[in-house]
């Protein structure tokens, strides 16, 4: 039984069952209160929750390209533990990061940590509506350093990328005097002529390059939005496959103040 607080508001019942269940609806009322309040762990915000005594341990999912790069993972995460917070992978596996990942994330209250792979657009949709953090890599290294640094309160990180759009490789033509060109449909936001391509097949990322041609129909083009179809040539990488995304992002300065 719990002990009414000041301002509670009193209500005349007729039997006990009734009585139950209105407490009941008050109960969950105010949990509900208190996740809507409640702020979620990131790395940003960590070394604020720790020294707040909020935090005394990080839960992390670790999604990654094979399996021997989530036990590296993990193995070197985990030896981060300190005194005071305790580094627990909840989850590893292999792909991309999915709609379920999320959710196991928001139920735990836990960070994604992703090494060569990406985010679904189910699972991006469903991280920013319920402020689950994912942090994607390609170097294990600055994935162990950024954590590192968020436990010691000095994360400040340099360089992010910026997702501009995504397109969908729909056809593959291969011409001698050009070589390969993937022919796109342009499945959200915009492809910059000036833009990095991230060549994403099942979940995984296959490799990075830059476009060496940008066309709509047989003319250049600068940039192409969302719902145009277009032509997509890159500089070195030819093994293009029907079903492959390709992610357009560019690279930004920057630094926590």
């Amino acid at each position: 039984m719990e002990v009414p607080q000041a301002g509670d508001r009193f209500n005349a019942v007729k039997d006990e069952r009734l009585a139950r269940e209105l407490v009941e609806e008050r109960r969950v009322a105010m949990q509900e209160e208190r996740f809507k309040s409640y702020s979620k762990v990131t790395l940003d915000n960590l070394f604020s929750h720790i020294e707040e005594g909020e935090v005394k341990e990080l839960p992390i999912i670790v999604k990654a390209d094979v399996q021997g790069s989530c036990e590296a993972l993990r193995q070197s995460l985990e030896k981060l533990s300190n005194d005071e917070v305790r580094v627990r992978i909840i989850h590893m596996g292999v792909g991309g990061v999915s709609a379920n990942d999320i959710m196991l994330a928001d139920a735990s209250g836990a960070i994604i940590i992703g090494f060569n792979v990406r985010p679904d657009a189910a699972a991006s949709s469903q991280a920013e509506e319920k402020g689950v953090e994912m942090r994607m890599y390609r170097i294990i290294y600055d994935a162990i350093d950024d954590v590192e640094k968020a436990l010691k309160g000095m994360l400040a990180p340099k360089i992010r990328e910026v997702d501009l759009g995504s397109a969908e490789v729909r056809q593959v033509y291969k011409i001698s005097s050009v070589g390969t060109i993937a022919g796109c449909y342009v499945t959200k936001g915009t492809i910059t002529r000036n833009s990095i391509i991230r060549v994403v097949r099942d979940g995984i990322i296959i490799y990075d390059d830059e476009i060496s041609s940008l066309r709509r129909f047989k003319d250049d083009v600068r940039e192409v939005a969302q719902g145009y179809e277009c032509g997509i040539s890159l500089g070195r990488f030819n093994d293009i496959k029907e079903g492959d995304i390709l992610e357009a992002y560019t690279k930004e300065e920057y630094r926590e103040e």
